[in-house]
């Protein structure tokens, strides 16, 4: 007995041990982030006080040795040669948006040699981020490190001699005039059209060229604006698209390597631009489809003399509230519709309370078929995509099918509770107003979840899985 007794005491004191281990592997991780935020900015303030670029060691107004060999491959081509990597060397591009697009642009652009790059990203790294955001990875997403900061480190890992400035800030009205300036060329790689607007204005106002880009599922789109008399942004599109009408990746998808392709063309324009060479597409639009394979280029119209930025009587002279004007958040992350009023919506905690009591119900989810084989709440009955909501009632078997099932439950004297969910809270609310004229003649109560799938896991279901 008294063996067993010592074996016991010796498991013991190893499980403690590797409990210690455990937390210490999780300090040195932190460290080792903190260390790499730190290092980040020092190395942009310690590039801004040097004052010139990095990446180009000229000796004698030639190339080093270290430079020729790393960009050989650039140099024996004619029409970048020495003089194009000089350019290179001394350019200064701002990539605004360290995520799906900002991501191949920037290591691409630190690869070639550019001099100095502006990193701007108020966003942290997160899981969903890795699978098309290539310059973070697990440890950045644990640490929840900047994004910015996460981007710069690895394009100093590959080219240690560049420039990295790390904005991790939101572009606004009060702060985008005085960071484009300081750069030759910008990159827009973000995802929503406030910041469209705002950049866009910003360049011209500070009469820079921008390489825009965008892409979603399967296809990807690029254009220069603002540059050799090309148009802008406000050229093609005066007024904002309704608010309802605008997706992004978080909402809609997107394959990772359609990003990559459209974030290294944009790469592809910044070269083209700072070194002069070929025809970089201003005013011209290419558009990238991944399922079928095509690459396919069409003229875009010019520059409007109308135009209330660049035109010949500009009524925008600085830049304005560009969330107001869009009736949109400036921020990358999905906005919240308000459409119900509150006695017509339920939050996830209370509909978690009320399926507990047993009552008879039904759980109508709006989500795509592929979305429910992703996850789905186990009390659903009902799958009603949100496109079928956009057609007549009898033209919908769906909606029929929930329309019997509603009308053969629900009596005068126990009106049947109708709950509707979707991902975020959003859809479900246009789905119960469509659903409250349908059953206008039916004894049934009709809420939505707040929130949605995502409250559900935030605030009933940690372990429920969130996309």
């Amino acid at each position: 007995m008294e063996y067993c007794f010592s074996c016991l005491a010796t498991m013991s004191d190893v499980e403690s041990l590797i409990s210690q281990l455990q937390e210490k592997d999780k300090e040195i991780q932190r460290l080792r982030q903190l260390l790499i935020q730190y290092t980040a900015c020092t190395d942009s303030r310690d590039d801004e006080v040097a004052g010139h670029s990095l990446t180009s060691s000229e000796v004698d107004g030639r190339l080093s040795r270290d430079d020729i060999a790393r960009y050989s491959r650039q140099l024996i081509l004619p029409e970048i040669a020495v003089k194009g990597q000089k350019a290179l060397g001394h350019a200064a591009v701002l990539i605004v948006g360290c995520g799906g697009l900002g991501c191949p642009a920037a290591i691409y652009l630190a690869g070639a040699g550019v001099g100095r790059l502006g990193l701007v990203d108020h966003d942290i790294v997160e899981l969903n981020n890795l699978h098309r955001q290539i310059l973070h990875d697990e440890a950045t997403a644990e640490a929840k490190t900047q994004k910015a900061v996460s981007a710069s480190h690895s394009c100093k890992k590959l080219n240690s001699r560049m420039t990295c400035d790390v904005h991790c800030v939101m572009l606004t009205s009060s702060n985008a005039l005085d960071i484009v300036r300081q750069y030759d060329v910008v990159v827009d790689a973000t995802d929503n059209v406030a910041t469209r607007y705002l950049l866009s204005d910003a360049c011209v106002l500070s009469g820079r060229p921008l390489v825009s880009a965008g892409a979603l599922r399967f296809e990807g789109q690029l254009t220069v604006y603002n540059y050799q008399g090309s148009p802008c942004y406000r050229c093609l599109y005066p007024q904002p698209p309704p608010t309802e009408m605008v997706t992004n990746c978080s909402d809609s998808g997107v394959v990772g390597p359609v990003v990559g392709v459209i974030g290294a063309l944009q790469a592809v324009e910044v070269i083209k631009i700072v070194t002069g060479i070929g025809q970089p597409f201003a005013g011209r639009l290419i558009l990238y489809d991944g399922l079928g394979g095509t690459f396919r280029c069409v003229k875009i119209r010019g520059r409007q003399k109308t135009c209330a930025v660049c035109g010949e009587s500009p009524t925008i002279t600085k830049l304005i509230d560009y969330e107001t004007f869009c009736g949109a958040s400036a921020g990358d992350r999905c906005h919240s519709l308000n459409v119900l009023p509150s006695t017509e919506r339920i939050k996830a905690s209370d509909y978690a309370a009320f399926i507990k009591t047993g009552k008879p119900h039904l759980l109508v989810d709006v989500r795509f078929p592929v979305e429910l084989e992703i996850t789905q709440l186990p009390t659903t009955t009902h799958n009603v995509p949100m496109d079928e909501f956009t057609k007549p009632v009898e033209c919908s078997s769906l909606l029929n099918i929930l329309g019997e099932d509603v009308r053969e439950r629900a009596s005068a004297e126990q009106p049947l509770p109708l709950f509707v969910v979707c991902r975020r809270g959003n859809d479900s609310q246009l789905a119960v107003q469509k659903l409250q004229s349908v059953f206008s003649d039916v004894p049934v109560i009709i809420k939505d979840i707040v929130g949605g799938l995502t409250a559900w896991s935030n605030d009933v279901d940690k372990n429920f899985p969130i996309y």
